[in-house]
C-alpha cells in the first residue's frame, strides 16, 4: 500500500492524514497501513484477493513529510480510487476514511487533515439548495452582513417569553435570531409552543420594522418523522428557515437537504459535538473536512467559529474555516 511513484489521477479522492506512529514504528509503515485498513486489506492475507482488481482499489499512501517543529508526528498522503465509494453517499465516504483506522496499533494519535474532492465524485452530492445571493434576495438585504443571534438563556424559558425574546431582538436591529443546539421539545417549552410563539415575534418585529427578518427554529429530534413533521410545521407557520444539529450524523443531514430543497427553505447547521473530534492538534479530525462534508450534503448555514467569544480558535484556523465553506 505504499506507492512513493504513484501518480494521482483527476478522480483521485485525496486525504492528509497527520500520524503519529508507536515507538518503533516506521511512519512509511504506518502511512501503509493506513491506507490499507481504509481500503481492501485486512488483518491477514486472504486468497479471495485475487478475485478483486486488488492493484486498483487498494487505496496508495504516495507521500510522508515529518510536520515541521514538531517532533514525531507526520503528514501522510493517500489516494482512493474513485470507485471505492458510493456515489452522493458521505455515510459510506466516512466508513472508509474514518472507520477503523483511528483504533490502529501502529499509531499512537492520528488525525484527518484535510481532503480533496475530485469533481466528478462531487457531482453526485446535490450540494447547497441557496447561495448567499439568493439568501439576500428573499430578505431584500444588500451590501452589508446580516446580523443575528442566539436566544439566551437557551433553556428554561416558557414559550411566550421565549417568544418576547425572539421579538425585542429582531425590532431591537437584528435580521435573525436562532435556537441554540439543546433546545428540542422539554417538557418547560414543547416545539410547536416554540415554533409558534417564535414566528409571532418574528411577524410582530417584521412589521414594525417594515423589513423582512427570521429566525432559526432547530428541528432536530429523536427520529426522522419527528424532524420532518418539524421542519413542515415550521414552513406552515410561515418560517423561512430550519434548523438541524451536527449530531444527528451524516445520513439524516443529507436527508434534512433533500427536504430543505424540496420545500424551498434555507437549512442551517449547528456544528454542535465537533470538537469531541476537532479540538486535538494530533487526534481526530480538522473541522475544515466537516467543512466540506457538510456543504457535499447540502447544508446552506454552518457553524464555522469566530475569533472572539468563549469558544476556541484562533484568526487565521478561522478564515481558513470561511474560505474553505465559500
Amino acid at each position: 500500500y505504499w506507492d512513493a511513484d504513484y501518480v494521482i489521477k483527476e478522480t483521485d479522492i485525496l486525504a492528509l492524514f497527520r500520524i503519529t506512529p508507536q515507538p518503533g514504528v516506521d511512519p512509511i509503515e504506518a502511512s501503509a497501513a493506513i491506507a490499507g485498513e481504509s481500503s481492501t486489506a485486512t488483518w491477514t492475507v486472504v486468497w479471495t484477493d485475487l478475485l478483486t482488481a486488488c492493484d486498483l482499489y487498494r487505496a496508495k499512501a504516495y507521500r510522508v513529510d515529518p510536520v515541521p517543529n514538531v517532533a514525531d508526528q507526520y503528514f501522510a498522503y493517500i489516494a482512493y480510487d474513485i470507485d471505492l465509494f458510493e456515489e452522493g453517499s458521505i455515510a459510506n465516504l466516512t466508513a472508509s476514511i474514518i472507520g477503523n483506522v483511528f483504533g490502529f496499533k501502529a499509531v499512537k494519535a492520528l488525525r484527518l487533515e484535510d481532503m480533496r474532492m475530485p469533481v466528478a465524485y462531487l457531482k453526485t452530492f446535490q450540494g447547497p439548495a441557496t447561495g448567499l445571493i439568493v439568501e439576500r434576495e428573499r430578505m431584500d438585504k444588500f451590501g452589508r452582513p446580516f446580523l443575528g443571534a442566539t436566544v439566551k438563556p437557551k433553556l428554561g424559558l416558557s414559550g411566550k417569553n421565549y417568544g418576547r425574546v425572539v421579538y425585542e431582538g429582531l425590532k431591537g436591529g437584528l435580521d435573525f435570531l436562532k435556537d441554540d443546539e439543546n433546545i428540542n421539545s422539554q417538557p418547560f417549552m414543547r416545539w410547536r409552543e416554540r415554533f409558534l410563539y417564535s414566528m409571532e415575534g418574528v411577524n410582530k418585529a417584521s412589521a414594525s420594522a417594515g423589513e423582512i427578518k427570521g429566525h432559526y427554529l432547530n428541528v432536530t429530534a429523536a427520529t426522522m418523522e419527528d424532524m420532518y413533521e418539524r421542519a413542515e410545521f415550521s414552513k406552515e407557520v410561515g418560517s423561512i428557515i430550519c434548523m438541524i444539529d451536527l449530531v444527528i450524523g451524516y445520513t439524516a443531514i443529507q436527508s434534512m437537504a433533500i427536504w430543505a430543497r424540496k420545500h424551498d427553505m434555507i437549512l442551517h447547521l449547528h456544528r454542535a459535538g465537533n470538537s469531541t473530534y476537532s479540538r486535538q492538534k494530533n487526534h481526530g479530525m480538522n473541522f475544515r473536512v466537516i467543512c466540506k462534508w457538510m456543504r457535499m450534503a447540502g447544508v446552506d448555514h454552518i457553524h464555522a467559529g469566530t475569533v472572539v467569544g468563549k469558544l476556541e480558535g484562533d484568526p487565521l484556523m478561522i478564515k481558513g474555516f470561511y474560505n474553505t465553506l465559500l
